[in-house]
């Protein structure tokens, strides 16, 4: 299942190693909603990658759409709360996560779900994680991003200008207060040429 990963110049370390979040800078979207981006946040990032990409447990999901059922495309696996994450440096970045926005987000984060795109054709639609307490109350989803960047895009719900941001290599963002309800966020495909991606999504109790 592994793909290849060309790394990048600037992440070849032998080790992996969380930064200082000291440098996250935000960015106002609007409506209550705001993200959190941290370039290169986890240095060695590509070593992360190739342990999850082969020892993940990844699963290929098959979802209605209209009359019709398709494969969802990319590869999913799911951490509980309580179960123990498929590499320390997660567990680490999660408890990090959940130190530095205690003021804000007032719990932990608790979940961690992984989404494998394996090349420009996976892609997920424009959507907010609203199933749970994100449909109706402030919440935060943080992401980790390993592997060959690939954009995310931000829209407000009721129209507006897309936000794009690139991630990938370690790379951090955090996705808080009304963000969920107000915006929508997506990874679209790509006709370029696209290495492997995957994220780790980081959310508190009752958030999908």
């Amino acid at each position: 299942m592994t793909r290849h990963l060309q790394g990048s110049l600037f992440d070849q370390a032998d080790e992996l190693r969380l930064g200082s979040l000291d440098g996250i800078r935000r960015t106002v979207l609007g409506s209550g909603a705001w993200i959190d981006v941290l370039p290169g946040w986890l240095t060695g990032s590509a070593l992360l990658f190739e342990q999850l990409a082969s020892h993940a447990p990844w699963r290929a999901e098959r979802r209605h759409m209209y009359d019709h059922v398709v494969d969802v495309p990319r590869l999913l696996a799911f951490y509980g709360a309580g179960e123990k994450l498929p590499h320390p440096v997660l567990e680490e970045a999660r408890d990090t996560l959940s130190a530095h926005y205690a003021d804000e987000l007032g719990e932990p984060f608790v979940t961690a779900g992984l989404c494998y795109y394996r090349d420009g054709r996976d892609s997920v639609a424009w959507h907010g994680d609203r199933i749970g307490r994100g449909a109706r109350e402030d919440t935060m989803v943080a992401i980790l991003s390993v592997g060959a960047p690939r954009d995310l895009l931000l829209r407000p719900v009721h129209g507006g200008d897309t936000v794009r941001r690139p991630l990938g290599h370690g790379d951090l963002i955090v996705m808080g207060g009304s963000c969920q309800r107000t915006w929508e966020h997506c990874i679209p495909k790509s006709t370029r040429a696209a290495g492997p991606r995957i994220s780790i999504q980081f959310r508190p109790r009752g958030v999908q």
